[in-house]
């Protein structure tokens, strides 16, 4: 199996290492080259507790490698930014972009899967940003959990905080939500090769929910806090 992880930051990256330590073929794609010329040194552009160790010992080992463009996977775990816009409006472009560049080279059994923080119905645009590209290939619809396709697609928001990402990635329980409960369970399969807490199905609009009610109420504590 080989995994592409799209976007290398405070997210991606770790998600990649902690693959690759298990022995995943890991293939991680960023724009930006100066990340992917120090990833493939063995080195690291961010700052995170044992990740430096981490990522050394995969690209030697070679289970990971990072490059600026897109190739071809089985699975595509979409880790790029999600800031917002004037008035507070949310900011997909890098979604969209990442849903294009999968879409040029998606294969039939391929499952992607959106991490990036992001409202209620943003899997379900990138699904559709992918299907414009490859109207070929069909895509899960959903609510129709009966229905075969070609490619799976889920959401499955990172919960991890700085600075304990490493091991808050292996611990804390992840929420999986497929478009449909297929996608679900083949997502469910992938996060089990390196998570040791529990992974709760569910759709991939309740998942969307659940990270931005989780974001919220983590809000409220520090504001009271503060």
């Amino acid at each position: 199996m080989v995994v592409s992880v799209i976007g290398l930051g405070y997210i991606g990256l770790p998600t990649a290492a902690v693959l690759a330590a298990q022995k995943v073929k890991v293939i991680g794609v960023d724009i930006n080259q100066h990340a992917v010329d120090t990833i493939n040194r063995g080195e690291i552009h961010i700052i995170e507790p044992k990740l430096d160790v981490m990522v050394s010992s995969s690209v030697q080992m070679g289970y990971l490698r990072a490059t600026t463009q897109v190739e071809k996977a089985d699975v595509f775990m979409v880790a790029v930014p999600t800031p917002f816009k004037e008035v507070n409006e949310p900011d997909l472009s890098y979604i969209k972009s990442a849903a294009k560049a999968i879409a040029s080279v998606l294969e039939k059994g391929n499952l992607v899967i959106l991490e990036s923080t992001s409202p209620v119905g943003a899997t379900e645009k990138m699904m559709k940003w992918m299907k414009e590209e490859r109207p070929e290939l069909s895509f899960p619809e959903y609510g129709y959990n009966d229905l075969q396709s070609d490619i799976s697609v889920a959401h499955c928001p990172e919960r991890v905080l700085p600075g304990h990402v490493i091991r808050e990635l292996v611990e804390n329980d992840r929420i999986i939500g497929g478009v449909t409960t297929q996608c679900a369970e083949r997502a469910h399969d992938l996060y089990k090769i390196f998570v040791e807490a529990e992974c709760l199905i569910t759709d991939c609009r309740t998942a969307e929910l659940s990270k931005l009610v989780e974001n919220s109420f983590r809000d409220v504590n520090l504001a009271f806090a503060n």
